[in-house]
């Protein structure tokens, strides 16, 4: 276990509209207000997208196990984000319903906004962490510094 210690800076409200691209939104957020490490959590509904929802088998490299939802779903989440070399690296773990069903993993690619998703972004200051390719799984993995 490593950890490093800091305290929150600026908290931001985001409304996220209809159609927006989640993850894409929320990057030229963070590189617009130059966020560096962050934390945020959120409520609301996605229209369709792609949900890692674990490995299809536990060894490292994981291959992951896909699953495409559509048709809009209510959904709530936890993300980080930390900057590198390439700009804002954001991991998103959510939990969707629709109707009886239920899916929970790793929010990824063009997951587009159903009508609105709220967050809350609470900056972290003093945070010596990033994100690279950890070269044993392949994985954009954090790494404190």
């Amino acid at each position: 276990m490593k950890y490093t210690k800091g305290t929150i800076g600026r908290v931001f409200l985001i409304k996220f509209e209809d159609q927006d691209i989640l993850i894409d939104k929320l990057s030229l957020f963070a590189n617009k207000e130059r966020i560096k490490a962050a934390t945020m959590i959120f409520l609301g509904a996605l229209r369709k997208g792609e949900l890692v929802t674990g490995p299809r088998k536990p060894v490292i490299p994981p291959q992951p196990n896909k699953v495409n939802f559509k048709d809009g779903w209510e959904v709530m989440g936890i993300g980080t984000i930390f900057a590198n070399s390439h700009g804002p690296q954001i991991h998103i773990h959510s939990s969707m319903g629709k109707k009886k069903k239920v899916l929970t993993g790793c929010l990824r690619g063009k997951s587009r906004v159903f009508l609105v998703i709220e967050a809350v972004v609470l900056e972290l200051k003093g945070i010596k962490a990033g994100k690279e390719i950890d070269p044993q799984t392949g994985i954009n993995l954090l790494k404190i510094i």
